[in-house]
């Protein structure tokens, strides 16, 4: 029957038969889509909700006499079940990204087709408001308490009561009802596409084009940011968001005046609100629809939330405290210590060789120690070490050590914050002496204590000629 139709609309359309007919694959949604072959490749929908295909269909419509990248809407069948639209190809912007997903090092032209794409945004969201009749929008014209309130208790009923956590659910629904009043402090007549991701961008001939804004309706400008730069599985370096950031508030510019403290604050709160969402529906999709594609997206969205939380919600107090006992379960920590990075620091002597890396990586960092001001030329420190007091004094009045080991923290943290970036899990740093006993101990005695303080990543240590290791575990956060 779906093929039948679509077949029935391309003839209707190109007056000639359709060839070969392929599905596509979907996400997460009830529409199926096919590639209809023939003298024209077009793309044919079929969906399930007859008025958010009718949403769509205006909507795509409205953008395009607006002068914006979304794909032309052909011919529909009369009760709007069936739809061809315009062939953008294959090229999701999600996977014209690959490469710096996996690795978060973004190369020029990744980076190029993101900022095209935030810098777009504020069109969206002006101009596609303009003349744009919002009782067209499906299920809802505007953004208001209910649909916040929607949102948070999709998190709440479907994350949160899944993970088996207790909590107070009235102390909750006051937190909840503070940030239904934060988010709605402000009213605008502009545009909110809702699902703006880089899943929902297709680039064509280098260019983006915007598909999937039916569930769009009239709201506030921030959360399509969050949604963007905050992408669970885009995981967008803390630089390269920020860069994108200031595209996004460049290209609003040209639309309004903006107040960059403000407008930051603002973001704070839909970035968790988003982060809370997005959590709620990868939890219905994936626990309770059992699609894998969504529980393996979990752990990247509690990232986020772990890195929100480093920051104050004064607002939100009962709500904090829920959430940090969630990141904190013993089903999401220990996932996460399986892709946490672990830093493996050996003092040793080079004439009993340089440590094997057992990890297969290679060995990371060799630091040579030996042009140091060596202790053991004297003999009141031969029944020392460099974790002795003496030894320590020793190194430290003469300064070399100091001054050594600021250019090793400095090369060593660059990495470990890269690899953290990266998803990255072994590093190993190995510093050399002649005897293995003063100042290559005391080098890695520092830089695992540096390490241990600045960064949430497990530290091993070990003193190879002393017989000594000692485990700095990462920080709870």
């Amino acid at each position: 029957m779906i093929t039948d139709e679509l077949k029935r609309l391309y003839r209707l359309q190109t007056g000639t038969e359709a060839g070969e007919m392929t599905e596509l694959p979907s996400s997460g949604s009830n529409r199926r889509y096919f590639r209809l072959a023939g003298k024209y490749s077009l793309i044919g929908v079929c969906g399930t909700s007859v008025e958010e295909n009718a949403a769509f269909i205006y909507m795509a419509h409205h953008f395009r006499q607006q002068g914006l990248p979304v794909p032309e809407i052909y011919i529909h069948s009369d009760d709007k079940r069936y739809y061809l639209q315009e062939d953008l190809g294959d090229t999701l912007l999600f996977h014209a990204i690959e490469k710096g997903r996996q690795s978060s090092v973004f190369s020029p032209e990744e980076r190029a087709l993101l900022k095209k794409t935030i810098r777009m945004l504020p069109a969206f969201q002006y101009t596609g408001a303009q003349g744009f009749d919002f009782s067209r929008c499906h299920p809802q014209p505007e953004f208001d308490s209910r649909l916040v309130m929607w949102d948070l208790n999709y998190f709440k009923y479907c994350f949160l009561k899944a993970t088996g956590l207790e909590f107070q659910e009235a102390r909750l629904e006051d937190d909840f009802q503070q940030m239904c009043r934060m988010l709605l402090r402000d009213s605008e007549e502009t545009f909110l596409y809702r699902d703006f991701q880089s899943r929902n961008v297709m680039i064509k001939d280098g260019e983006p084009y915007f598909i999937d804004f039916q569930g769009g309706r009239k709201g506030p400008v921030y959360y399509d940011v969050a949604s963007f730069l905050w992408q669970a599985k885009a995981r967008y370096p803390n630089e390269l968001r920020e860069e994108l950031l200031n595209e996004y508030i460049q290209a609003l510019r040209k639309y309004t005046d903006v107040n960059e403290a403000a407008f930051r604050n603002r973001l704070k709160q839909f970035v968790l609100f988003r982060t809370l969402q997005v959590l709620g529906a990868y939890g219905f999709r994936g626990y309770f629809e059992k699609k894998p594609y969504f529980i393996q997206s979990v752990p990247y969205a509690l990232e986020n939330l772990r890195e929100l939380l480093h920051e104050d919600y004064p607002e939100y107090p009962y709500l904090c405290s829920i959430l940090k006992q969630l990141i904190q379960l013993k089903q999401f920590s220990e996932e996460r210590r399986k892709r946490m990075l672990e830093v493996k620091i050996v003092s040793f002597a080079y004439k009993k060789g340089i440590p094997n890396d057992p990890s297969g990586n290679g060995g990371g960092f060799i630091f040579d120690c030996r042009a140091i001001n060596n202790p053991g030329k004297y003999e009141r420190f031969n029944h020392f070490t460099g974790l002795d007091e003496p030894v320590i004094r020793f190194l430290e009045d003469d300064g070399e050590i100091t001054t050594f080991l600021g250019h090793v923290y400095s090369l060593v943290d660059a990495s470990v914050k890269r690899y953290i970036d990266r998803g990255f899990t072994n590093l190993m740093v190995s510093f050399g002496c002649t005897g293995g006993q003063h100042r290559s101990v005391y080098s890695a005695q520092h830089l695992a204590e540096h390490l241990h303080r600045k960064y949430d990543v497990k530290v091993r240590l070990i003193h190879r000629e002393q017989n000594i290791e000692e485990i700095f575990e990462a920080k709870k956060k």
